[in-house]
């Protein structure tokens, strides 16, 4: 079992290694960092095809005398180094090396212009090994190890230069920080109700407080990865300031895989979810996808309406892991891949557009689609993969939650009783989502072109090659999803799934292929003979040569109107964001003690004298 040792410490110690080099060998550390990129996913090939088997990591204790301090210390380590292997591990193990060297290849040449972020190989290879230890990791010390080594990377990949970016940055290791704390505390639960730390020997029930409490507190670990309502607040911030390299590697795919991961382990292995939490985590899901995304409908930075969507995603994920069917884990998990497939191409194009034009607001672009036709064309494939439009990935893994849930509806308990509700919630959610990206498109590749944008020419071939490869995985992923991706990818852990409606993916794919090839053909056909030509008309007006028409101003409506106008106000000022909360509860809990502290000693001795008489009741 070398290749566990390999996959996991050969990454970090390759990034400890890249420290020692200098910034201006940045070419060297690229093609340094996307070479052991491959080997991990390589050996993460070799990973998945071993059997489920939950081992031990030696640390080389033998070779030491007995009786020694070292061998002691060594031996104590070792029984908290257990990895599991099951079809879950290596499901996420597999896609995490396919996406590092992924972005490996875009930030090999989008990354070298950036000053901003130092060592950044180094802090990427080092969160490629934790995030796999963390998956591999069977030992909940292990784990919480592993996982709080990526709070820190995840700091290190966005601190930048200016005051908002570094504000960023606080923000995140803050909140990602104060849900690493809560997991401890789970993990200390766990510890003293069951007394063993390994995850593969827990299957607890969820009936009495402190058992609900560790569900709880993991629970919270698991939605701030993620980026989960209302423990989200840290993702746009980080996706606006950070490269997209940055964002592309981890909200948009490391961290959606990690924290989904984390969710589906305590959902189904580590506790049996009672009828309550699974009503809770089924209204967190479908908050999730809808204040996201009424979030993104009414941003103008791309950047900042990927990110809502980044969260709104989630929810979906979070939907099928607590229906708790076979379908439904299986379609949860499903749509996490395909979402990071998607979103992580998405924020790819976004930094090639902003690398190509300087600018992310949606008001100062526009007509790019000639000049940038594979970033262009990338963008397009993955908008409508996430907007769930057939034949694509996003549309096979939405269908399969909405057969879930409708299936979860013959059940029993008031989360059953409401299918409907979450059903409406969720299709609701992706017909936003398509508005949105209707948005997005138009206002970056359709439209007017800027003048100042009439030389632009396509990004360089490692930036757009590894956006052509994501989008032919969304295509590839969305065609044969009943028949070779569901099956060998997700079957193995989720169990069989039987669908209660019929989609034949590659069928179906094929006749849309025929419509669309006819569709061509009868425009064409069209086109030979003579054909009127009508004044065009934009929002009732004619059409001008000299006039500007924005996208953006068909949305500012939404945020105008009555119902929706005080709620987007009270989220501007950050109601919504729990970080904003603690941070002006804190204030004013300083405020007040700050009042105590006159400088009297009389006053000073009253408080001490009060103290001493609350703690005495309180011990009697």
């Amino acid at each position: 079992m070398d290749v566990l040792y390999y996959i996991i410490l050969l990454p970090i110690l390759a990034g400890m290694v890249l420290f020692l080099l200098p910034e201006r060998l940045k070419a060297i550390k690229a093609l340094f960092a996307l070479i052991v990129s491959i080997i991990v996913l390589y050996l993460g090939f070799l990973v998945y095809g071993y059997e489920p088997q939950t081992l031990q990591m030696a640390l080389g204790a033998g070779s030491l005398s007995e009786g020694s301090l070292l061998r002691e210390i060594l031996d104590g380590a070792g029984q908290h180094t257990n990895l599991h292997i099951d079809p879950l591990s290596q499901l996420i193990t597999l896609f995490t090396g396919i996406f590092a060297v992924v972005i490996a290849i875009y930030s090999s040449r989008a990354i070298h212009r950036k000053k901003e972020i130092y060592h950044f190989y180094s802090f990427f290879l080092i969160t490629l090994g934790c995030a796999i230890g963390a998956v591999m990791a069977d030992s909940m010390l292990l784990f919480i190890f592993f996982w709080g080594i990526l709070g820190f990377t995840l700091y290190k990949l966005i601190k930048g230069q200016d005051e908002k970016s570094s504000a960023a940055a606080k923000k995140t290791l803050i909140i990602i920080g104060a849900s690493d704390g809560i997991m401890i505390l789970g993990i200390a639960i766990i510890w003293q109700l069951t007394g063993t730390w390994n995850m593969s020997e827990l299957n607890m029930a969820t009936s009495s407080a402190l058992e609900t409490t560790a569900f709880i507190t993991l629970m919270i670990g698991a939605f701030t990865k993620a980026g989960a309502f209302p423990f989200h607040s840290w993702i746009p911030d980080f996706a606006q300031h950070a490269p997209a390299s940055s964002t592309a590697y981890l909200p948009a795919s490391l961290d959606k895989l990690l924290g989904i991961y984390f969710l589906t382990r305590i959902c189904v292995d580590l506790f049996q979810v009672n009828p309550w939490l699974t009503l809770i985590l089924i209204i967190l899901a479908v908050l999730t996808i809808l204040v996201a995304v009424m979030m993104a409908l009414i941003q103008h930075n791309f950047k900042r309406l990927l990110s809502f969507h980044a969260v709104s995603q989630v929810g979906y994920m979070i939907l099928g892991i607590a229906i708790a069917t076979p379908l439904g884990v299986a379609a949860g998990l499903f749509h996490m891949v395909n979402h990071a497939l998607y979103k992580s191409g998405l924020f790819l194009s976004a930094g090639s557009v902003q690398d190509n034009t300087g600018k992310t607001d949606l008001d100062e672009l526009g007509g790019l689609s000639s000049r940038m036709p594979v970033t262009f064309f990338s963008a397009l494939v993955f908008a409508l993969a996430i907007s769930g439009i057939p034949p694509l990935n996003g549309f096979a893994s939405k269908w399969m939650i909405y057969q879930g849930i409708i299936d979860f509806g013959h059940g029993t308990g008031i989360a059953s009783q409401l299918w409907i509700v979450w059903l409406a919630g969720a299709v609701l959610g992706s017909a936003l989502t398509l508005a949105s990206f209707i948005k997005f498109i138009s206002g970056i590749f359709l439209g007017r072109r800027p003048k100042a944008f009439d030389n632009l020419r396509e990004v360089n071939l490692l930036m757009w090659l590894p956006k052509l490869l994501l989008a032919l995985l969304c295509i590839g992923f969305g065609v044969f999803a009943t028949t070779w991706v569901v099956p060998t990818l997700f079957e193995s852990y989720s169990g069989n799934i039987q669908y209660i409606g019929v989609w034949q993916s590659t069928t179906v794919s094929i006749l849309v292929l025929v419509y669309i090839v006819l569709g061509v053909l009868i425009y064409l056909a069209g086109n030979i003979k003579n054909m009127r030509v009508a004044e065009s008309y934009i929002g009732g007006e004619a059409f001008r040569e000299d006039a500007g028409y924005q996208v953006t101003e068909f949305y500012n409506t939404i945020r105008e109107l009555k119902p929706l106008k005080g709620i987007y106000q009270t989220a501007q000022k950050g109601w919504f964001d729990l970080y904003v909360l603690f941070k002006k509860l804190f204030y004013a809990l300083n405020r007040l003690f700050s009042k105590v502290h006159t400088g009297v000693m009389t006053t000073y001795a009253i408080w001490i004298f009060a103290g001493f008489i609350i703690i005495m009741l309180l011990l009697l």
